[in-house]
């Protein structure tokens, strides 16, 4: 754990630790010690003034509003939260969560909503003190009970179905079994549903004992957890906590997009963040916001080749024992997960043939470190922005830091401006030249059916710094100033993987009139 905990100069700690569901879902978007610090409720001294977006970043917002308007008629509570416009792509979902959440729920009509949202809360000692501390525990979610409240179901939300963990099957469970306590209660249910498709996955089904034996063995050590030893885990939840600008582990890095001006709302951004503005700003916001991709586009054959082919190498490179690759390519050489065609098998392992020729291991220093894929993370403090991006991999030679990206091309010779081609290496160029990497330069390596191009730049020649400081302008400006994302509709929207949830969308066919 980085620095002292808690950082100082936070104020704000009361007697009310308010504890959520969803500070136990995936490790990629949480950081342990943010949630530490919102569940105790503490914030900078010197607060920064709100900028909020002119649009509502809540993406499932508008649903629960919605359906609290539907199943709670005349309590406006949650519904009066959500006052600022949602986004066409987020009107277009909401329709379809709706329907989603009717066809998975047909058949609970024994079922009613509860009249209020359950959380469970206890007053308990700390440090073996008095019993001045109140924990209170909630999940977002749709609370129902039968008539008799003799059964109790808990419905949450998400996009698509995901795998949850011990301790959220277990705190769920505690919330629907001692939220809002009624002595009646016997049959405790959670499940999660998917808005997406209307499937559903039941994550305890059992009696309320069953349920708070659940909680005391992976319910209770998880939340003793979070908040006895927390752990800085930079990321994109970075952008909404508020500690964020005096975290001792996120790195500062003033001046590193080459934007001076604080007075647009927090963002996060990528290299795919600008690329993906440039070509349609509705595209790139509705990714940033999760909304589920048309699998079909997102999981094109060619896209999963090159997705295949970095996840072999990643894990590849990452391997305890230290030999470079070779031409040797196994036949089965396509990691789990991936779809891939005959034909494109093939051609991945033509690809990593061609890599061996030019794999990092064979000029890296023996036993040094190299790390497939991290995640750097640094805050832009002139422009309120924080800024993301993982390398394909960084490795040391001669006690230095090299930054490798591995592009894959079907055809597709090297271009002849790097920089704007592939703006992560602009970014590469300024994390490096502005010293926030030990490292001496940026490699591209470019695999291709019939060989494989090396590339190396600079970070440290005035032209090449230069060059990649007027790309990163040119990927953040626009970027930075929009306020309302709105689709550039062309003939882009028949390969756009957001393209279901646009209603601005253009179609290759017109579109048939409706029947009168």
């Amino acid at each position: 754990m980085a620095g002292s905990w808690p950082p100082e100069g936070l104020i704000g700690r009361s007697s009310l630790v308010d504890i959520r569901l969803g500070m136990f879902g995936p490790e990629r978007y949480r950081c342990p010690a943010s949630d530490a610090l919102k569940a105790r409720r503490m914030r900078p001294a010197g607060s920064a003034v709100w900028k909020p977006e002119a649009l509502d970043t809540f993406t499932n917002g508008p649903f629960m509003a919605e359906l609290d308007r539907i199943e709670l008629p005349g309590d406006d509570g949650e519904s009066g939260r959500f006052t600022r416009p949602a986004h066409d792509g987020v009107r277009q979902w909401t329709w379809h969560a709706l329907r989603m959440y009717e066809t998975a729920f047909a058949d609970s009509l024994e079922l009613r909503p509860a009249p209020r949202h359950w959380s469970y809360r206890h007053r308990g000692s700390r440090g073996g003190g008095p019993a001045s501390t109140e924990y209170r525990i909630s999940a977002w979610g749709r609370c129902f009970e039968s008539a008799d409240g003799r059964l109790r179901e808990l419905r949450l939300p998400v996009n698509r179905l995901r795998k949850r963990t011990d301790a959220e099957r277990a705190i769920a469970a505690l919330v629907v079994a001692e939220g809002d306590p009624d002595d009646r209660l016997e049959h405790v249910r959670a499940v999660q549903f998917a808005l997406s498709d209307g499937r559903t996955e039941m994550l305890f089904d059992g009696t309320r004992a069953e349920a708070l034996a659940l909680y005391r063995q992976d319910g209770a050590p998880a939340i003793r957890a979070l908040l006895d030893r927390p752990e800085y885990r930079p990321g994109s939840a970075c952008t909404s906590c508020r500690v964020a600008p005096m975290c001792p582990a996120l790195p500062r890095a003033p001046g590193l997009l080459g934007i001076a001006d604080r007075t647009r709302p927090r963002r996060s951004w990528s290299p795919t963040t600008g690329r993906g503005h440039k070509a349609c700003p509705a595209r790139a916001y509705l990714r940033g916001l999760r909304l589920p991709v048309d699998d079909s586009v997102e999981r094109s054959a060619a896209a999963e080749r090159g997705r295949a082919v970095h996840a072999f190498l990643s894990a590849r490179h990452g391997q305890e024992q230290r030999t470079p690759c070779t031409s040797s390519v196994p036949a089965d050489w396509v990691p789990d997960g991936y779809r891939l065609p005959q034909s494109e098998r093939l051609l991945g392992a033509r690809l990593l043939r061609h890599h061996a020729e030019v794999c990092p291991l064979r000029i890296a220093d023996p036993q040094s470190e190299r790390t497939p894929e991290p995640l750097l993370v640094f805050d832009d403090p002139a422009a309120d922005l924080l800024v993301l991006t993982e390398p394909d991999l960084l490795y040391r030679e001669r006690g230095s830091w090299v930054w490798r990206e591995t592009k894959t091309s079907a055809g597709r010779r090297m271009p002849r401006d790097l920089l704007s081609a592939y703006p992560q290496l602009a970014l590469a160029v300024r994390i490096i030249a502005k010293g926030l990497l030990a490292a001496d330069r940026v490699e591209l390596e470019l695999l291709r059916p019939d060989g494989v191009d090396l590339r190396s730049l600079d970070p440290f020649v005035p032209e090449t710094a230069a060059a990649a400081a007027a790309v990163l302008r040119d990927q953040v400006t626009g970027w930075h100033q929009e306020r309302l994302f709105e689709a550039t509709p062309s003939a882009e929207c028949d390969s756009c993987e957001m393209a279901r949830w646009c209603s601005a969308r253009r179609l290759s066919e017109p579109a048939q009139e409706a029947p009168k």
